[in-house]
């Protein structure tokens, strides 16, 4: 039985939107896979009467206190041990759950990851990965998104390798292609941290490195599966990203290509490099999101992610 650990309090539209879906989910989840409702046990029971199915294939973990989106994320995660983002730590730690899948505070989930589970030995930062959509190669995975503003050198070298094996497995991508997200195609374009990150990359033999990419190439590029940057480049272009679909929608402009931006159609964002496997939410979604989010953590739990990038590590 694979075992999907869910924060039920966790996001903006908590708890209703993820009881929701949760029950969409169950519809498309096969037979040996159980989701674990962690949060507030009367809310969740006041609510389920509305999701027969979910009641009748599910496990409720009670977590009395909550983690609120405007709480400090170290401060919140050290005193408020009974809330649902700690104890869905503690239960992947204590590998009662498969996963832990969360919309709910992303500062406090990543103070989780670096506490309880922790990096794996040799990762010298985890990085979150995001999926784009892409006109030649169907979608492209970009990391970092989030996590570490201003990466080193050998950060972004392993980013390299983490993006690789995530394309590779979740993916089923041959020999991933990865790039350097940069200020032009040669070599010595770039700042300090690409123009070194540059040089551990060109000649590595544990990924298939193709040199550097330009932004206006992102969306476009037959080049590349796989493109690194920093966590602060990435996640400006995560959100112009998600700012191109909120346009072509307020303007009434439907696209097949376009729509592939909506971020419900991906769920979450996995934390690659840490022991256990993790997925953050955007903190507004709605229950197609959480759908899609369960359906890729159990993607990521099947093709046993985690253990393949500690084998790497090593």
């Amino acid at each position: 039985m694979i075992r999907l650990g869910l924060d039920v309090m966790g996001g903006d539209y908590a708890p209703g939107a993820i009881l929701a879906g949760a029950e969409l989910a169950l519809h498309s989840l096969p037979q040996d896979v159980q989701v674990v409702l962690i949060g507030e046990k009367g809310r969740i029971c006041d609510q389920l009467q509305q999701y027969p199915l979910l009641k009748e294939n599910t496990e409720i973990v009670h977590a009395p206190e909550v983690i609120e989106m405007g709480d400090h994320p170290t401060r919140a995660y050290s005193k408020k041990q009974g809330s649902s983002i700690v104890m869905g730590f503690h239960l992947l730690e204590q590998k009662k759950i498969d996963a832990f899948a969360s919309a709910g505070n992303t500062g406090a989930m990543l103070v989780g990851t670096t506490m309880t589970v922790k990096t794996i030995p040799g990762v010298i930062r985890p990085t979150i990965a995001a999926t784009l959509p892409n006109t030649h190669t169907d979608q492209t995975v970009i990391l970092d998104v989030g996590i570490t503003p201003d990466s080193k050198p050998d950060v972004l070298f392993q980013y390299g390798l983490l993006g690789s094996l995530y394309a590779e497995y979740v993916y089923k991508i041959t020999n991933p292609r990865v790039a350097l997200l940069n200020i032009g195609a040669e070599p010595g374009k770039g700042n300090l941290a690409t123009k070194s990150a540059y040089e551990l990359m060109k000649d590595t033999q544990r990924y298939q490195f193709v040199g550097n990419i330009e932004s206006n190439e992102f969306f476009t590029t037959d080049k590349a599966d796989v493109v690194v940057c920093d966590g602060f480049v990435g996640n400006i272009v995560l959100k112009e990203a998600e700012a191109i679909y909120s346009i072509a929608r307020a303007r009434n402009i439907r696209d097949d290509f376009l729509d592939r931006f909506n971020f419900e159609n991906y769920g979450g964002t996995p934390v690659l490099g840490i022991n256990g496997n993790v997925i953050i939410a955007h903190g507004i979604s709605n229950k197609t999101a959480i759908k899609n989010m369960l359906l890729q953590t159990l993607e990521i739990v099947r093709v046993q992610l985690t253990d393949k990038i500690i084998k790497a590590f090593k």
